[in-house]
């Protein structure tokens, strides 16, 4: 106390007031939460409702401006579950054109503040957490918030119900059968098709366990006691795969700078040699063990300890989940041949002249190889080139650094796209590309690229 004092009585002898002093101090950031809260479980929540609406209708206004969110989808091609696709593109170009943007370079879109794409605000970004769209809560009412409401449209999000496919069983087609698996029916429906291992690897990624805002304490953001035991695997990578569920990745500080992370699928991971979209975790295990002890809790080891963090055992409980999620496999795609290509004599033109762009013109096989069109690497595209470093509803329009390179098999059943979701359609991912590599494609060799895209 006395140093604290002796060290205000200087800056004052400088010049410096006690209020500046003061105020210096209070701008000081921590890595760490609040783990001693003094408010109770009541103050909390009254707190967060107080701001619900504002923040939603600030949402709102953000997401109205960036894109045109009215429902657009096509049946001429559907997720392998049978859910319409979203069509695009969806951004709002506020007086300019596609073709206009195609001959500006990246500082002159930069300046103009027209680059379409820029990195996307989690719902709260303050706050920040697991957050799962309506579709999903209407079937497991357990993962409702009392502070948040979901802020994207279903018309872009994956199936409610992903079909499941085993490379162990190709033969069984969708073993899901348009049932959400959980808890009460994973033994029923896979008993006699997975080994004991698989199964009990089945069972834990299906077992709800302490998170940030589910979980036992004071500091959560649930009020019913089915989603005071936490979450599971599964209610974001639904079924092996995803429905579109967000949160703020855990390894960056400040909380401005974090970026929302879309749930990416589960499906092909026997091909996959990195995990986490910008993480790098070398194998499945890792990113296991990772998700249970530091991410399930905004990257915070300390909030992990008092909320009550799962300590999976490596040997036995991460090796049988990861023998699961290995024989998750992508969905069938007919018009390719063993080789990952398309076969001449079933892909019609379009597709044709789309997988010809996409080994040439537009680059996209440099990092998106076939059979599986990714290269297991990381990839920096910089894209900070076109936009403003500024803050928008609470986050830094920053860096988004090296991202994952996520296989394209399958790609048309998970909508939103890119590491944050900022590109709602295959549409939008074209447009997003043909930007960033300045490849200046035109209007019919993206429409070729996207239907070359909903053939993988």
């Amino acid at each position: 106390m006395f140093i604290k004092c002796f060290n205000i009585w200087i800056m004052l002898l400088v010049g410096i007031s006690a209020t500046a002093v003061y105020a210096q101090q209070a701008k000081v950031v921590s890595s760490y939460g609040p783990i001693n809260q003094t408010e109770t479980f009541e103050q909390i929540k009254a707190a967060r409702m107080a701001v619900k609406s504002e923040r939603a209708e600030r949402q709102k206004k953000l997401l109205n401006a960036r894109y045109d969110l009215s429902k657009k989808t096509t049946d001429e091609v559907t997720m392998s579950g049978g859910k319409p696709i979203p069509v695009g593109p969806t951004a709002n170009l506020h007086g300019t054109t596609w073709e206009k943007l195609d001959k500006m370079t990246p500082e002159q879109i930069k300046k103009q503040g027209l680059f379409p794409y820029k990195p996307l605000p989690f719902a709260d970004h303050a706050e920040g957490g697991m957050l799962f769209p309506e579709m999903i809560t209407k079937s497991l009412p357990r993962l409702v918030r009392f502070d948040l409401d979901f802020d994207l449209p279903e018309h872009i999000l994956p199936d409610p119900v992903p079909a499941i496919y085993l490379t162990t069983r190709p033969d069984l087609g969708d073993v899901a059968k348009g049932r959400l698996i959980t808890i009460e029916n994973y033994y029923e429906i896979f008993n006699g098709i997975l080994n004991p291992k698989q199964l009990e690897g089945l069972r834990l990624l299906v077992t709800q366990f302490p998170q940030q805002q589910f979980n036992a304490t004071e500091d959560r953001r649930t009020d019913r006691p089915d989603g005071m035991l936490g979450v599971t695997c599964f209610d974001c990578h639904a079924n092996g795969h995803t429905n579109g569920a967000n949160h703020l990745v855990g390894d960056i500080r400040p909380q401005e700078f974090r970026h929302r992370i879309e749930t990416p699928t589960l499906r092909g991971m026997n091909i996959q040699r990195l995990f986490g979209s910008q993480r790098a975790l070398k194998t499945v295990e890792d990113f296991t063990e990772f998700e249970q002890r530091a991410a399930y809790f905004d990257g915070d080891i300390c909030m992990a300890v008092k909320k009550g963090v799962n300590v999976l055992e490596r040997g036995s409980q991460v090796h049988a989940m990861a023998e699961f999620l290995a024989i998750l496999d992508f969905p069938p795609a007919s018009k390719l041949n063993i080789y990952g290509e398309l076969d001449q004599t079933k892909a019609n033109d379009s597709e044709l002249r789309g997988e010809t762009l996409f080994n040439d013109k537009a680059r996209c096989a440099v990092c998106h190889p076939a059979p599986y069109y990714t290269d297991n690497n990381m990839h920096n595209l910089k894209a900070e080139r076109f936009y403003k470093q500024e803050l928008a509803n609470d986050m830094m329009m920053a860096h988004d650094g090296p991202i994952k390179t996520f296989p394209l098999r399958g790609i048309k059943d998970s909508p939103p796209y890119m590491h944050d979701g900022r590109c709602f359609t295959l549409e939008d991912t074209v447009e997003y590309f043909n930007l960033i590599q300045q490849l200046h494609l035109k209007a019919q060799e993206k429409e070729d690229l996207v239907a070359f895209l909903r053939a993988l």
